[in-house]
């Protein structure tokens, strides 16, 4: 099993979710936590979170829990319902899987804010290549 360490260090290579501040803070069977520390450049014109971090953050968080033990896994449908404005510094995203199947996979991704509240609710179906 490889450890988060090797994990982090693979998904470095996720360069436009990383470089947006996505780190990963622990992962498990089927399963991560990633967490990204909000700053100016997330905010929209209106001084709220831009939609596409918490979509970013909960998709990284997929990438991370379907491949850390196998890449091979890729997103072929995702549906995100925001569900309230991110209040605090941090955005965390927990995805777990709810069905793996031969060919596909489903996982739901939970995004919190910093304190705490679902912001967003994801569902993301992923095919297996190999």
């Amino acid at each position: 099993m490889r450890k988060i360490e090797e994990v982090r260090e693979l998904f470095a290579k996720d360069r436009f979710a990383t470089e947006n501040g996505a780190v990963v803070d622990e992962i498990g069977e089927k399963y991560s936590k990633c967490s990204l520390r909000l700053s100016l450049r997330h905010k929209n014109a209106m001084g709220d979170v831009m939609g596409g971090v918490y979509f970013t953050l909960a998709d990284f968080a997929f990438a991370v829990a379907s491949n850390w033990e196998k890449p091979s896994t890729v997103s072929i449908s995702s549906d995100i319902r925001f569900l309230g404005t991110a209040k605090g510094e941090t955005l965390c995203a927990v995805a777990k899987c709810l069905k793996d199947g031969r060919s596909t996979c489903c996982y739901r991704v939970d995004v919190t804010d910093g304190e705490g509240k679902i912001v967003a609710a994801v569902t993301i179906t992923g095919y297996k290549l190999k």
